[in-house]
């Protein structure tokens, strides 16, 4: 695969970072992942602001949009990408072994891989580490990704394709790389962004863009088990059905509300792929 890496492409084994770049060492980063369908880099300019979003949280240089457009499309191109994935990394440049920043200027790259194939449905694990919805990083996309990756490993071990985080306050709150919206009479329930998910670009759209009834509240972790329905959103997924949480088989999936959202989101994509 080509990739853009300092500044232009270049061959995937030509790309160099510094092993002092603070992505590396301490994670101090942020990535975007952008489904690639069509030739398409699908809702590209809601991905790139959120990264400015992030950047401004982790309070580091963000990158220039506009350049950044152009590079993701390039890479695209250059690697003929009909249907995969494109990560997009900035990070805060080199530094100090240590969590105090240097004075370089940020490390930005963007790789290309296949696209993933999801199950049609998905059994997910509530894991017993909890989200800190009052930490530094709430709600940003960083490459801080430990927690999640141990969380993921858990899910897996107990024969399930994600994993689901409560808060400190024990209200639902995100998947480790999705949100998570839940049919409950008749309405679709998603947690707030206040609850520390993450806004998720697929979770925006369908709130705004889809026409569905969505309301944003807290919910005890527990109703997730409890609901009629439920579904996973993310860039790659895009709407996903659960059909168990920690072995409890929900009584309809995908259900009515999930069929609607399925629906919608996937002729937002047709119409929109790139909605503001």
């Amino acid at each position: 695969m080509k990739v853009w890496a300092g500044g232009g492409l270049c061959e995937e084994d030509e790309a160099k970072v510094s092993l002092l770049d603070h992505g590396i060492t301490v994670g101090d980063a942020v990535f975007e992942s952008v489904a690639v369908r069509g030739g398409i880099a699908l809702s590209l300019s809601r991905h790139l602001a959120r990264m400015v979003r992030s950047c401004q949280g982790l309070g580091i240089p963000a990158p220039d949009v506009a350049q950044l457009r152009q590079a993701a499309l390039d890479v695209v191109a250059a690697n003929g990408l009909d249907a995969g994935v494109l990560r997009i990394i900035h990070t805060s440049g080199p530094g100090p072994l240590g969590s105090q920043r240097g004075d370089r200027l940020p490390t930005t790259a963007i790789l290309a891989g296949p696209a993933r194939h999801w199950d049609d449905t998905a059994d997910v694990a509530v894991v017993a580490w909890p989200r800190n919805e009052r930490a530094a990083t709430a709600g940003l996309k960083t490459t801080s990704y430990a927690e999640n990756v141990i969380a993921l490993a858990e899910a897996q071990r107990r024969g399930c394709s994600e994993a689901i985080f409560a808060n400190t306050a024990g209200s639902l709150c995100e998947g480790s790389g999705t949100n998570v919206f839940l049919g409950i009479g008749g309405v679709l329930v998603t947690p707030p962004l206040s609850s520390g998910c993450l806004a998720g670009v697929s979770r925006g759209l369908l709130i705004e863009r889809c026409g569905l009834p969505v309301e944003e509240r807290d919910l005890p972790i527990g109703a997730l088990a409890a609901c009629d329905e439920a579904f996973l959103t993310s860039a790659t997924r895009d709407v996903q059905p659960i059909r168990a949480v920690d072995d409890r088989v929900l009584p309809s999936c995908p259900g009515p509300l999930t069929r609607r959202a399925a629906d919608a989101y996937r002729r937002l994509q047709e119409s929109e792929p790139d909605p503001d």
